[in-house]
């Protein structure tokens, strides 16, 4: 019978917490567009530690030494975080476009996903109790947890609802929970108005009034 003594095994009461679709989300987006450039929020890998302890992943009051690998340095558990969001966001691209994903992106994916924690009976005192044993290292786990909440809406048949915002300026990831499933931006607040500002001033370019003064509110309402 294979050994398997490199398995660690902790009681469910040590579990720590479940990513949200939210939280999958955010973690795209610590990659963002600003002023027309890619900005990436983690610069470090104590910066993406901070990120994911902060949301989590392992109990609070521990640093990043808490998720780097052992024999693993920084810059490599920094690219590791950063290949599963590019795989992640590769995915979220294609499933809003309706366009396969790239082999490539799907491996990676699944590979995060296989390093999940499992389910599984452990003893107690009284008996028998719900535990869960490590596959992979810490790392590992947190970023199968934050795939398993995009992997479970595919799999629920709700891959329509991933949207990428439609400001060329934003292009952040989010999930549409509007009734009629038919939301474009992010926020309507933001980027919804800057479209539709931008759509008027091309209007009025079009129409030879964009340096014609508009009437003031008392005016219209007059």
């Amino acid at each position: 019978m294979a050994s398997n003594m490199n398995t660690e095994h902790r009681p469910s009461r040590d579990h720590h917490h479940e990513m949200s679709l939210d939280d999958t989300f955010d973690f795209l987006n610590t990659i963002e567009l600003e002023s027309g450039s890619l900005v990436d929020r983690f610069e470090t890998f104590e910066d993406a530690a901070a990120w994911l302890i902060g949301r989590g992943v392992c109990h609070k009051g521990r640093g990043p030494a808490a998720l780097r690998p052992q024999g693993v340095g920084d810059g490599e558990a920094l690219a590791r975080v950063r290949t599963v969001r590019e795989a992640l966001r590769d995915v979220a691209h294609a499933v809003s476009h309706g366009r396969p994903a790239e082999p490539d992106s799907l491996a990676e994916v699944n590979r995060a996903i296989a390093a999940r924690e499992r389910i599984e009976l452990v003893r107690s005192p009284d008996g028998v109790s719900v535990g869960h044993s490590h596959v992979g290292d810490p790392l590992d786990d947190a970023l199968a947890r934050l795939a398993d909440p995009l992997v479970h809406e595919i799999g629920a048949g709700r891959a329509d609802r991933v949207r990428i915002c439609a400001n060329d300026t934003c292009a952040w990831v989010f999930f549409d929970e509007s009734r009629g499933g038919q939301r474009r931006w992010c926020n309507m607040a933001t980027c919804g108005n800057q479209a539709k500002a931008a759509r008027h001033r091309a209007r009025a370019k079009a129409s030879g009034t964009a340096d014609e003064p508009q009437p003031s509110d008392s005016a219209r309402a007059n």
